[in-house]
């Protein structure tokens, strides 16, 4: 994750990192401020943003592990103009065989069309549905099949969390809680299941349909409509779900892997942008070079997809095989972009490439590790760009954010753990 907060530099000071973070959370959902252009209509009444709880301090101390975990995640989507449906089949099992302990799912401004439990359709009084919770009163003993069908309104959501649209491309912000506000599931990160994702679209509006993994098929359909089907055969948190749709280009290339194996390398972007992400492939494949030869660690996958739009909320994300950029983060020519610009894109393609490794296939527990997976990923994309460029000067660069920024803050009321000991939801 690149921090939009500190736009070009990943956040790479852990206390600030964790403190902007969920700072601007849940300044997203409390404020009701925009952070970009999206559609402004009112929001039909099933997507109506739920009143806000009273603010709840959330303790390191209070961990549980969850009574359920997920094995299989089949995700559908059906993207309209209108409103999206999104299917999700779930394999669920419990964590101590036997348990029939309720099953709660997180969930926010979601329309319930269905839930299945094997197969069978569950009547209202099967379960309790409340503004952020649906909850399985007494789910069947050992593993079953959950199937759920909802609507969402991306062109309405205005809170950027989840899938939305802007600049006429639908895309995804699911760190940290975004997740719930695409369907119902248990929305945290010691969840990891492997993911297929099938999207469907109109061709003429969304010729490219991207998701994570490898792709596995895809064609046309009646209607004007195509489809295309993901599959990632590594099990992964649901922060890390990404789906993207619209009208983009392509740079491509191809990086081979230390064993042989040949890694097709996507950047998309507006065609307009195209010329201006030489740069970032570049980036990243020294990235991948440098990790293998650094760390030992090789791309375990078939293609890896880089988005690059104008509007994306995040600053830079790096959800599995597919990273979204802000193209601030992306886009760079000898005639507009400085050194310090070719410096950032470089620095920030590795941090969240080398996610791969560090935070989504070893994760974190919960958000009180946030500045694990992020601390250890910025060590490596400092040390990643000390080799490429002057070591010296890097570290002069990373002593003065420190001086500027964390030592202030450790010096008022903000200072606090790099791990926290609790904070506010």
């Amino acid at each position: 994750m690149v921090c939009k907060i500190c736009p070009g530099h990943p956040c790479s000071i852990l206390l600030i990192s964790w403190c902007t973070y969920f700072f601007f959370q849940r300044t997203k959902q409390t404020s009701g401020r925009l952070v970009c252009s999206v559609a402004t209509e009112s929001v039909p009444k099933e997507a109506q943003e739920s009143k806000m709880d009273q603010p709840k301090e959330i303790f390191l101390k209070d961990y549980k592990m969850p009574n359920y975990y997920f094995d299989t995640v089949d995700l559908k989507f059906s993207l309209g103009e209108e409103k999206t449906i999104v299917s999700s089949k779930i394999t669920v099992f419990p964590r101590v065989e036997g348990s029939s302990s309720p099953l709660v799912l997180d969930g926010q401004d979601l329309k319930l069309v269905s839930i299945k439990v094997n197969g069978i359709e569950l009547k209202e009084g099967d379960y309790h549905l409340d503004s952020r919770h649906l909850t399985l009163q007494s789910p069947p003993n050992g593993a079953f099949t959950l199937e759920i069908v909802t609507e969402i309104y991306p062109q309405k959501n205005t809170s950027l969390e989840g899938i939305y649209k802007s600049s006429g491309n639908f895309c995804t912000q699911c760190e940290a809680e975004g997740f719930r506000k695409i369907t119902f599931y248990q929305d945290r990160p010691d969840i990891m299941a492997k993911y297929k994702c099938y999207i469907e679209a109109d061709k003429s509006l969304y010729p490219v349909l991207l998701s994570n993994g490898n792709l596995i098929e895809r064609g046309n359909l009646e209607g004007g409509r195509h489809y295309a089907l993901w599959e990632d055969p590594f099990k992964k948190p649901c922060y890390l779900f990404a789906l993207v749709a619209g009208q983009l280009e392509s740079r491509d290339d191809i990086f081979v892997t230390r064993s042989g194996r040949k890694v097709s390398l996507r950047i998309w972007t507006p065609a307009q942008d195209l010329p201006k992400t030489a740069h970032a492939m570049y980036s990243l494949k020294a990235a991948m070079k440098w990790d293998e030869d650094v760390f030992g660690l090789e791309y375990d996958l078939d293609l890896f997809n880089i988005v690059a739009v104008p509007d994306f909320n995040m600053g830079a994300m790096e959800n599995k095989s597919l990273n979204i950029f802000n193209s601030k983060l992306v886009l760079a020519s000898p005639e507009t972009a400085s050194d310090a610009d070719y410096a950032a894109i470089l620095g920030v393609i590795g941090h969240e490439y080398f996610h791969n490794w560090t935070g989504n296939r070893v994760t974190c527990r919960d958000w009180f590790q946030l500045s694990l997976k992020e601390g250890l990923t910025v060590f490596r994309d400092q040390e990643f760009s000390s080799d490429m460029g002057s070591r010296t000067v890097k570290r002069i660069a990373d002593v003065s954010k420190l001086r500027n920024y964390q030592f202030p803050q450790d010096a008022g009321p903000m200072a606090h753990p790099v791990r926290p000991h609790s904070y506010i939801k």
